[in-house]
């Protein structure tokens, strides 16, 4: 399948008291689906997984399913610390109506994860799964990153379609692409380096500041694709601010207060995230403010 494009990892929506707001979530998808993204992915890092129950998280895929677009392709996180309970997720993905499942590194017994483990992994999952399995390599959390080796050695697995990698090096993104087969699909979780990783051979990408500003990052890859360089690096060069404030510095509640600004549903994190603080909010205010300021914009 293609999956080429611009992805949202949907924020999931809570109400004061905690419990899942998913009239808002269904809101916030009325309009991501008139936007020029690919699809959406639920239950990513994003989307405060690690905070949710299952239970919460097959509701959430379920609103997701049953409020996307026709056009918009739908993936699920199903990635579990064993690899029963990843095969057990992915299974409910694909009942539900998932077109694929992100499967991120197990983590937790770290000494003992390496290349083999995690090709067994995968390669187990794959052969199980009743959907295509990404794989997906978020190092700033898990502390494991997916390199090049491995990708030569599950790639050929006809059910393992491709790969997020989200740790932000180009040059990594670089040799994932030259060890992988043509058809194997590279997307990258970096709103910093997306320009420089479409022109290296990554594909489109699943970004948090999609969530945001979906049309800007969706412009960035139509540009790129199209051959069209220094629009595509122009219009990246407006990401930079935003990632850096919404990436490391205030991550998921600021990216959850932007939301609020821009006339989507942000909501407060889940604890034991807390919310952004006033100091926060006046510096991503005006870099919002600089943002619409300027010409071309696309938010």
């Amino acid at each position: 399948m293609n999956i080429h494009g611009i992805f949202a990892p949907l924020t999931t929506p809570f109400e004061a008291n905690g419990s899942l707001a998913l009239t808002r979530l269904r809101e916030n998808l009325a309009r991501y689906n008139q936007t020029g993204l690919a699809g959406y992915v639920s239950n990513g890092s994003t989307s405060e997984s690690v905070l949710l129950k299952w239970e919460e998280v097959y509701r959430v895929w379920e609103t997701v399913r049953d409020c996307a677009a026709p056009d918009k392709i739908v993936i699920a996180g199903t990635g579990a610390e064993s690899t029963a309970e990843t095969i057990e997720h992915t299974h409910r993905a694909a009942k539900i109506g998932y077109a694929a499942a992100l499967v991120r590194t197990p983590s937790f017994y770290k000494p003992a994860v390496n290349e083999h483990m995690l090709a067994e992994h995968y390669l187990r999952v794959a052969d199980a799964a009743t959907i295509p399995v990404m794989v997906y390599s978020v190092p700033i959390f898990t502390h494991v990153t997916v390199e090049a080796p491995l990708i030569a050695r599950v790639a050929h697995h006809p059910n393992i379609i491709g790969i997020k990698d989200s740790s932000g090096d180009v040059g990594g993104v670089a040799a994932i692409v030259a060890a992988a087969p043509k058809h194997f699909q590279t997307l990258v979780g970096s709103a910093a380096t997306l320009y420089e990783s479409l022109e290296v051979g990554a594909v489109g990408a699943i970004l948090a500041l999609a969530d945001a500003f979906p049309e800007l990052c969706s412009e960035i890859y139509e540009r790129s694709r199209a051959g069209d360089r220094a629009k595509a690096q122009s219009f990246a060069q407006k990401l930079i601010a935003p990632s850096k404030m919404l990436g490391a510095q205030y991550g998921i509640a600021g990216l959850k207060y932007t939301l609020d600004r821009l006339g989507y549903y942000g909501g407060p994190p889940r604890l034991p995230l807390l919310p952004v603080d006033d100091r926060a909010r006046v510096e991503i205010d005006a870099m919002l403010a600089n943002l619409m300021s300027q010409p071309a914009h696309l938010l």
